[in-house]
C-alpha cells in the first residue's frame, strides 16, 4: 500500500511499512480493508506522480483553515516559511 518515493531510502521505506502495517492492525478488518481500497485507488490514479517535488514553488492558492476561516499561502509567506498539510476525507 506504501506509495515508494524517488530518493527515499529502503530504510525509511521500511519503517514506514512497519508503522502502516502497525497503525491498521488496530483496525477492524472491514475498516482495514476500506483503508486499504482507498490507497490502492490513490496509487493507480497516478496522484503521487501528479504531486509538487521537493524545491518546487507552490502556486498561492487560498482555502479553508482548520476552522474555517480562508487563508492564502502568500499571506502564510509573508510571515516567514509556511508548512502546509493536506488531509484526504471528513475527520
Amino acid at each position: 500500500m506504501l506509495v515508494e518515493q524517488e530518493g527515499m531510502s529502503p530504510e525509511l521505506q521500511g519503517e514506514l511499512r512497519k508503522l502502516q502495517e502497525g497503525l491498521l492492525s488496530q483496525l477492524s478488518p472491514d475498516t482495514a480493508a476500506i483503508m486499504r481500497r482507498a490507497a490502492e485507488e490513490l496509487v493507480r490514479s497516478g496522484i503521487a506522480g501528479r504531486a509538487l517535488q521537493q524545491g518546487t514553488k507552490a502556486p498561492d492558492f487560498t482555502l479553508p483553515n482548520a476552522v474555517g476561516k480562508e487563508v492564502s499561502l502568500n499571506d502564510l509567506l509573508a510571515g516567514g516559511p509556511a508548512v502546509v498539510t493536506f488531509y484526504r476525507g471528513a475527520w
